[in-house]
């Protein structure tokens, strides 16, 4: 089977401008494609692991992959899916999480002369002159066409601001530059990106009279339509000391009947032919295809040794071993009792375990949390110093464990 028909049967495309020659040129490993990258934090998460795949196949077929940091759209901020206006953060912020970015990124692709490159927008954004960019690419887009665009629909109740209004035009615009200095011939991106990504390649025909290409992946959504990569304490993110492996490994085993073989068809890189066989897995099976699917995901993000760690203790644990030596850890240091105590609420909160005080409060007017095996009962619990003179192994439901010790 050809890549594209590949990616096809792995329900990983959404929208093509051209499905015949984009497909001739990813089979043949001609194109040289770009994936941006907004530089909102210091990790990427869940929510980017599809596009990194993506880069990896690509790549693997001999195909380009250009990855591009956007140090200078990061002033901006992309208004697509959100109701709000982004925080604008400085540019030492913005560099920083450029550079944690690409460590990420190299256990996907392989950088290098001939290999993938990374590019940081800043570069050519930060240098234009706004009369200059009026007259040369403002006077191609049309405000009537950009207003009806998916990305800004959200933002128009609320009201756009003209800086995120820019922002399709500055996206554009890296496209047109890549495909000047860079021989960059295709841009992908999440389905959320498809006007964006239009506007580059008309921009680029209008400009230059050539023609460039845009597909867009099928965003990761649950069985009820919402993105997955979230939890009750944030992101799931791809940095092992945001989310650690354990917790990066439960995450997936613990994802919906529903999804599972969905997940493992799109994210993994195991054979269509086993995947197909999984099909017809049902009851105790699907826990098995769970645990595939969080082992594959963890070795590709954070290495078999990880992998195998985070294996190793959820079987432990959920064997009946309760095993704490690669369970998730809290530190808690002086600071986080007052006058010698710390409330359970505060703990939960402290250890990821729920994202706020009413979160926590719930958890345990519902029975849900349990310390070294005891249920707590009561939400103004306390714990003194002399408490965590042992670890102590808070359970929250019936899958998650989480180790406490006194730093």
């Amino acid at each position: 089977m050809k890549l594209y028909d590949e990616l096809k049967a792995r329900g990983l495309i959404a929208q093509v401008t051209n499905e015949q020659e984009i497909s001739e040129m990813i089979n043949n490993g001609k194109a040289t494609f770009y994936i941006g990258f907004d530089p909102t934090a210091d990790s990427l998460h869940v929510g980017h692991f599809m596009a990194l795949c993506l880069m990896k196949r690509l790549q693997m077929a001999g195909n380009k992959p250009i990855a591009l940091v956007g140090g200078g759209t990061g002033y901006i901020g992309d208004p697509s899916g959100r109701t709000d206006m982004r925080s604008m953060m400085t540019p030492e912020t913005i560099q920083h999480n450029c550079d944690c970015f690409k460590k990420q990124m190299e256990r996907f692709i392989e950088f290098g002369e001939g290999k993938a490159q990374m590019v940081n927008n800043a570069d050519w954004l930060l240098d234009l002159n706004y009369v200059d960019l009026l007259r040369e690419v403002g006077a191609c887009f049309s405000v009537n066409n950009m207003l009806r665009a998916e990305c800004y629909k959200q933002r128009m109740e609320k009201g756009l601001s003209f800086l995120e209004f820019n922002y399709m035009i500055m996206q554009s615009y890296d496209f047109y530059y890549l495909f000047q200095h860079y021989g960059c011939n295709m841009q992908f991106g999440g389905n959320d990106q498809w006007s964006n990504m239009l506007g580059g390649t008309e921009l680029i025909r209008r400009k230059l009279g050539k023609d460039a290409h845009a597909m867009t992946i099928t965003l990761l959504l649950n069985s009820e339509g919402k993105k997955m990569g979230k939890t009750a304490s944030g992101a799931v993110w791809l940095d092992p000391n945001k989310t650690s492996p354990y917790d990066f490994y439960q995450y997936w085993r613990n994802v919906d009947d529903a999804d599972v073989l969905k997940c493992i068809r799109m994210l993994t890189f195991l054979p269509l032919e086993q995947i197909e066989e999984m099909d017809a897995w049902e009851g105790a099976q699907l826990n098995r295809a769970k645990e595939i699917l969080a082992y594959e995901l963890t070795a590709l993000v954070h290495g078999k040794e990880e992998a195998d760690k985070a294996q190793d203790a959820a079987k432990s644990i959920f064997g009946g071993g309760q095993s704490s030596e690669n369970m998730p850890t809290t530190a808690l240091t002086d600071d986080d009792f007052q006058d010698g105590t710390i409330g359970v609420l505060t703990l939960l909160v402290k250890c990821g375990l729920a994202a706020s005080n009413g979160e926590a409060r719930k958890l345990v007017q519902g029975g849900g949390v349990s310390i070294d095996g005891e249920k707590v009962a009561d939400f103004k619990m306390t714990l003194s110093v002399a408490d965590f003179a042992e670890e102590r192994i808070i359970k929250k439901g019936k899958k998650t464990f989480h180790k406490v010790i006194k730093g």
